[in-house]
C-alpha cells in the first residue's frame, strides 16, 4: 500500500455548553487533524453538461487553462476566475507585530489565498465529462446557451466540438413538460438497469482519462419533490427493483455513491434521502447539498445578518425575479417552482432564531414572499429584486431595496469548480482519524438548502457558513482559529 504523505496539525477546539439552568460550561477539546497531501488527478462529471451551467463552466476552465483574451464591445477581455471562492478569495492567517527601520511600531494583518492552505487540485487541470438529455456537442450547446462572448466560443471551436455529453436518464415525469423537446441523448432501461449504466460510465471516463477520482454534480434542471423521505437503503433498493418512478437524480446518487464518489446536488429537488446518506456511508462516500447559492439568495443571507445584527426587526423580504434561459422555463412549472420556493424561503431562519428579543415565539415569523417569471427575451441575464422592510426605533420602518442583473451562470460557475476542488479535498481529511461526512456540511456556504449531518442544526447565515468553512480549512493548515478581541494589543 502507498505510504500517504500526511500534513498534520493538532487543533485545540474551544466552545460554551449552556446548560439547562443557563450556567455556562467552557470546554477546551483537542483534535488530531491529518489531510493528504497528494493532489489527484480529477473528473468532474457533471449531469446536464450542454447547460448553461454546464457549458460555462467547461468554456471557463479550457479558456483559463489556455490563458485566452478575446475582443467584446468593452474592450479586450481576459480569462480569470472571479466569483470563485478557492482561487479569489485571502483570509487573514495571523498579524505581524515590531517595529520598522526607523523604530516605528508596526501593526499589520496577515493575509493568504484560500488555495494556498492546502494542496488543491488546479481547476485548469479538471477533466470535464458527463450526461445531458440533448445530444448537441459543447460548442453547439455554448452557442445555444447565448451566456459567452462570440470571440471566446469561436476559439474555443475546436474543443469544445470534441466534447459530447453521454445519453442521460430522463423522466418527464420530475420536470416541467417543456424539457421534453429537448430530449434527443437519453437513456433506455429499468431503474437498476439505468444505475448500472451510469455506473459504467463513471468507470470508462475513469479509465479512458487515466483519472484518480470523481465529483459527480447535479447541474441538471429543478426537479419535482419526490413525495417522501426514502428512509432506508432497502426501501431504495426496493424502489429501483420494483422499477418505480423515481427522480434521475436519485438514480445518480446511487450509481455515484456505488463507483465511492463525491455526489453534489446543485438543483434544489429533495435528492439527499435519509437512504442516499447512509448509503454514502456504506460505501465510504460522501454527498453534499442542495441547490447552487449564487446571486439573490447568497445577498438575503448577507442582508439577514446585516439587518438582525444591528438590532432591526426584518419583518418583510419579498423577493422576485425574471430570467429568460433554460433553468427559468423548466420553472415555470409550478411543481418544479415548489422545489425552488422552498429552498429560496428557509434561507433566514438561523437568523431569526438568533434573536428572541427581536422574534420572541408569539411573533417569530416575518413575510417572506417569493416570486420567479419566465422572460425568454432575458435569456441567462436574470434581474433580481428584493425589498426589505425592517421595524426600527419607536415603531419606524426602513426599506431597502436591490436590484440585480447578471449572467446568471457566470455566477454559478466557480462556484460549481470550488464545490468540486473543496468536495475533493474534504474526502482527503481526517479529523481524530475519522473522515469527514458522509454530509460534506462544511460546504454549506455554496448552497441555499444545505443539508447537515444533524437534521436539527442547519445553519444559514453567510458569515457562520464562511466561518466555519475557513476554519477547518485553517484548523488542517495548523493555524489558530482567528481570535478577534485582541487583547494583546490593548486594542
Amino acid at each position: 500500500m502507498e505510504k500517504l504523505d500526511l500534513i498534520t496539525s493538532t487543533y485545540q477546539e474551544r466552545y460554551t455548553l449552556i446548560g439547562e439552568d443557563g450556567k455556562p460550561t467552557n470546554v477546551v477539546k483537542e483534535h488530531q487533524i491529518t489531510t493528504d497531501s497528494k493532489v489527484p488527478k480529477l473528473g468532474l462529471m457533471m449531469v446536464g453538461l450542454g447547460g448553461n451551467n454546464g457549458t460555462t463552466v467547461t468554456a471557463g476552465i479550457l479558456a483559463n487553462k489556455k490563458h485566452l483574451k478575446w475582443e467584446t464591445k468593452r474592450g479586450e477581455a481576459s480569462a480569470n476566475f472571479y466569483g470563485s471562492f478557492t482561487q479569489c478569495v485571502t483570509t487573514k492567517i495571523g498579524m505581524r507585530v515590531g517595529k520598522d527601520r526607523d523604530g516605528n511600531s508596526i501593526i499589520q494583518d496577515v493575509y493568504a489565498p484560500i488555495k494556498s492552505l492546502l494542496p488543491m487540485v488546479d481547476p485548469t487541470e479538471l477533466v470535464v465529462g458527463g450526461w445531458d438529455i440533448s445530444s448537441l456537442d459543447m460548442y453547439q450547446a455554448t452557442k445555444r446557451a447565448m451566456v459567452l462572448e462570440p470571440d471566446l466560443i469561436r476559439q474555443l471551436k475546436d474543443d469544445l466540438s470534441e466534447i459530447k455529453p453521454l445519453p442521460a436518464v430522463f423522466n418527464i415525469s420530475y420536470i416541467a413538460s417543456n424539457q421534453e423537446d429537448r430530449a434527443d441523448n437519453v437513456k433506455e432501461g429499468t431503474n437498476r438497469e439505468l444505475v448500472e449504466q451510469i455506473r459504467e460510465d463513471i468507470r470508462k471516463f475513469k479509465e479512458a482519462n487515466g483519472l484518480d477520482k470523481i465529483v459527480v454534480l447535479w447541474t441538471a434542471n429543478t426537479e419535482k419533490f419526490y413525495e417522501k423521505d426514502i428512509a432506508t437503503i432497502d426501501e431504495l433498493d426496493k424502489l429501483i427493483d420494483s422499477n418505480a418512478s423515481l427522480p434521475a437524480s436519485v438514480l445518480y446518487g446511487v450509481a455515484t455513491l456505488l463507483e465511492h464518489c463525491v455526489y453534489l446536488n446543485g438543483s434544489p429537488q429533495n435528492t439527499l434521502h435519509p437512504a442516499i446518506i447512509q448509503l454514502a456511508v456504506r460505501e465510504g462516500a460522501a454527498v453534499a447539498g442542495s441547490d447552487f447559492k449564487s446571486g439573490q439568495t447568497k445577498y438575503k443571507t448577507v442582508m439577514g445578518d446585516f439587518l438582525i445584527g444591528s438590532g432591526m426587526r426584518c419583518s418583510s423580504v419579498v423577493s422576485y425575479n425574471h430570467l429568460g434561459n433554460n433553468d427559468g422555463k423548466n420553472l415555470s412549472d409550478p411543481g418544479t417552482f415548489k422545489s425552488k420556493e422552498k429552498s429560496k424561503g428557509s434561507v433566514l431562519d438561523d437568523c431569526i432564531k438568533s434573536n428572541s428579543e427581536l422574534y420572541p415565539p408569539e411573533n417569530d415569523k416575518i413575510d417572506h414572499s417569493i416570486v420567479i417569471k419566465y422572460c425568454p427575451f432575458v435569456g441567462d441575464s436574470k434581474r433580481a429584486l428584493d425589498e426589505y422592510t425592517s421595524e426600527i426605533f419607536l415603531q419606524g420602518h426602513n426599506t431597502i431595496v436591490s436590484y440585480n442583473i447578471c449572467e446568471d451562470s457566470l455566477l454559478a460557475a466557480p462556484i460549481m469548480i470550488d464545490l468540486c476542488i473543496l468536495g475533493e479535498l474534504m474526502t482527503r481529511i481526517r479529523v481524530d482519524a475519522r473522515p469527514l461526512g458522509p454530509v460534506l456540511s462544511y460546504l454549506s456556504y455554496f448552497f441555499k438548502a444545505p443539508v447537515t449531518n444533524h437534521k436539527e442544526y442547519v445553519i444559514n447565515s453567510f458569515n457562520r457558513q464562511k466561518e466555519a468553512l475557513v476554519g477547518l480549512l485553517k484548523a488542517c493548515a495548523g493555524y489558530a482559529p482567528d481570535d478577534s478581541t485582541l487583547l494583546s494589543l490593548n486594542y
